[in-house]
């Protein structure tokens, strides 16, 4: 099975079984200075939209620095008040898109490298893109 095909099959699992959280369920917060889980899905929107600058960029350009700062942007948007619906919806489409572009990366870019806190290969960042998102889907579907 392809990575591409991997991501994809992570989104449907995990739609699936967003549907028996409730909106009390997405809004709880275990610790006042821990996510909720929209919170937690958020963050997975903001990895996504940045793994998706690293896919592309790095297949042209080598050892470019890419990071974001998770909490800011996290607290930047306001996940803890945007309605979960919609941001199910966008997670869903930024990770179909993000599979899209996994699947057309050419094999002979797959070693290309990207730093984020250090020099990694584009094959690299993608399997732990996929490693990331199921450890914060395993928070939020618990």
């Amino acid at each position: 099975m392809s990575k591409a095909d991997i991501l994809r099959d992570l989104i449907n699992e995990s739609l699936n079984q967003f549907t028996s959280i409730s909106s009390a369920g997405w809004n709880a917060k275990p610790l006042p200075e821990k996510w909720s889980k929209k919170e937690v899905l958020g963050h997975l929107i903001d990895s996504c939209v940045n793994n998706s600058r690293r896919f592309i960029v790095t297949q042209y350009e080598q050892n470019q620095k890419i990071v974001y700062k998770q909490n800011e942007w996290v607290n930047s948007q306001d996940y803890q008040h945007a309605n979960h619906q919609d941001m199910i919806e966008i997670w869903r489409l930024l990770n179909l898109q993000l599979a899209a572009t996994i699947e057309n990366i050419p094999a002979e870019k797959l070693q290309n490298t990207c730093i984020t806190d250090k020099p990694c290969t584009l094959e690299w960042l993608i399997d732990d893109y996929i490693s990331h998102a199921r450890h914060h889907l395993g928070q939020i579907l618990g």
